[in-house]
């Protein structure tokens, strides 16, 4: 990931091929988001990725499995306000 990945940042799980070391399958799910818990700055011994990513399921997981989300914008809309008409009677 080029993007600088922190904790608590939504990140998306586009790899959920089998783990790269043993094959067996990983718990992952392709297309799901994630809130990532911590980094450690290890290298991947893929060698694909600086750093491993903690996003609660089982232990550590490859950078490179993951995309950095873009923070939602929140900006500041003026509402209306429905208030009932008042009749002036004459």
């Amino acid at each position: 990931m080029s993007d600088p990945v922190g904790p608590g940042d939504l990140v998306l799980c586009v790899n959920a091929a089998p783990n790269h070391v043993t094959g067996e399958p990983v718990p992952l799910v392709a297309g799901e988001t994630y809130r990532v818990l911590s980094i450690f700055e290890f290298a991947c011994p893929c060698g694909r990725s600086d750093a491993l990513l903690d996003v609660g399921v089982d232990f550590a997981w490859c950078q490179s499995r993951f995309r950095l989300l873009p923070k939602p914008k929140f900006e500041a809309k003026p509402r209306r306000v429905s208030a009932p008409k008042e009749n002036e009677t004459v």
